[in-house]
């Protein structure tokens, strides 16, 4: 197929010869096949700022350190030269969430280097050597899905122990291979410590991996996953290997109510848009 005008300057250096076919488009990059040398890899080409439909970026954004205080400045000005460097600095949360993940023990593709915004990673493939599918594309038992459930619950509390929320996980955003689940997509990941956001995001997080696989393990429906988590987190007693039981006491103080307003509002919103790429997953062709 015809070089995308972004993958060419990757392809003059000699890092990919051969862009196969373009694999999806999603809401903040495009994503293609490639091949570099032997190998058969994944080129992940960010979206411009004005082109991404990922809503309410500043939320995920919130805490973020930049160690140039000039690009810290002009990023807060929001200039040409600061606009640029906030998408360098979105782009690269990804690289370096990957790589923190991998040595937390979560399994995410491996990575190969961030160019012109252009990420290069390993290709996830099933048993056959396609590409292998989303979690929303797999049926299973019930006793796959609450064996499934529970490692993807052992990788958000290995990602929290390593000061990490996905932000943006769902069944959308989850491979399968003959191994089981592998995290994907997390330019959005923040930062647990900074983030003011991250426990209604952890929330969400794990909301919608165990809404999905209680599907065919009706059990899991009641859990309470999330808040024994973030309360083991808050008490500083979660480790990589915490067991869970997906129970956790209710909190008897009074509650936010604005905040608790703002959280429905934030879950509506984020139904709705997991609704519509459901039906554009289910569209043919």
């Amino acid at each position: 197929m015809k070089i995308p005008k972004r993958i060419q300057p990757l392809v003059d250096d000699g890092l990919v010869d051969e862009v196969l076919r373009r694999l999806m488009s999603g809401k903040e990059a495009d994503i293609y096949v490639v091949r570099c040398g032997g190998k058969i890899r994944c080129a992940k080409v960010y979206k411009e700022a004005a082109q991404r439909s990922f809503k309410q970026a500043v939320l995920y954004q919130e805490g973020r350190k930049v160690r140039n205080s000039r690009r810290g400045r002009a990023m807060e000005k929001g200039s040409k030269f600061g606009r640029r460097q906030q998408e360098e600095t979105w782009q690269h949360a990804e690289v370096n969430a990957l790589y923190r993940l991998a040595r937390a023990g979560v399994r995410v593709p491996q990575t190969y280097g961030c160019v012109d915004g252009v990420l290069l990673m390993e290709l996830i493939t099933d048993k056959q050597g396609e590409v292998a599918p989303r979690l929303v594309e797999v049926s299973m038992t019930a006793q796959q899905a609450l064996h499934d459930h529970a490692v993807v619950m052992r990788y958000v509390v290995r990602m929290l122990c390593a000061g990490l929320v996905h932000g943006d996980l769902s069944e959308f955003n989850v491979l399968v291979d003959e191994h089981g689940p592998v995290i994907i997509d997390l330019p959005q990941a923040v930062d647990a410590a900074v983030n003011n956001n991250a426990q209604s995001m952890l929330q969400r997080d794990v909301d919608n991996m165990t809404r999905y696989y209680a599907q065919y393990a009706p059990e899991l429906a009641d859990r309470r996953y999330a808040q024994e988590i973030w309360a083991l987190y808050g008490d500083g007693a979660l480790h990589p290997e915490t067991p869970l039981t997906g129970y956790h006491a209710e909190d008897t103080h009074a509650a936010d109510v604005d905040a608790v307003l703002e959280e429905i509002k934030a879950a509506f919103v984020e139904e709705q848009a997991r609704l519509e790429r459901l039906r554009q997953a289910q569209e043919p062709g």
